[in-house]
């Protein structure tokens, strides 16, 4: 489902607590202050944040942003651990990869911290492939891989009503 104010607790939460399980420091103050201003990061620059809810709790996040006319940047893709293993990070992507679809970008690439390895292989499994790896300029100067998958001429994934 779409993003709304009354999950930012609850994003910020399951965020936080995936940062902790990983040993990554959570700052909201700076790096992470994005999700303080979901609708003003994500959504006023023709984005897309979505949540996967069950029994009225977040339990997963994927996000988009346009970097260009033709390429879109998948981010803040997380799950609960208990709700991994169960195919929801796949339909977390291919909901925000229909989204990608929908708008005509040509790509959708990915950064992802080098220790989210379940999150590498979902990015495998719908044929994204390894672009490089850089070091961000956060409190942990976190190493990530990137990803690219080209959308164009390629079925980006079905939308799934449960997380629109």
């Amino acid at each position: 489902m779409p993003f709304d104010a009354s999950h930012g607790k609850d994003v910020v939460d399951l965020i936080a607590a995936v940062f902790v399980e990983y040993g990554m420091t959570f700052d909201p103050d700076d790096f992470d202050a994005d999700l303080q201003d979901v609708h003003a990061h994500y959504l006023a620059r023709g984005g897309i944040f979505a949540v996967l809810v069950d029994a009225g709790r977040v339990i997963g996040t994927v996000a988009a942003l346009p970097r260009s006319d033709t390429t879109c940047e998948i981010k803040r893709l997380y799950l609960r651990p208990e709700y991994r293993g169960q195919r929801h990070g796949r339909r977390l992507m291919e909901h925000v990869l229909a989204w990608a679809a929908e708008r005509r970008f040509h790509e959708a690439i990915a950064w992802s911290d080098v220790r989210l390895l379940t999150a590498h292989r979902v990015y495998e499994r719908l044929g994204f492939a390894p672009i490089g790896e850089r070091t961000l300029a956060d409190i942990d100067r976190s190493r990530e891989y990137g990803f690219r998958l080209a959308l164009q001429g390629k079925g980006a994934g079905r939308s799934d009503a449960s997380i629109r």
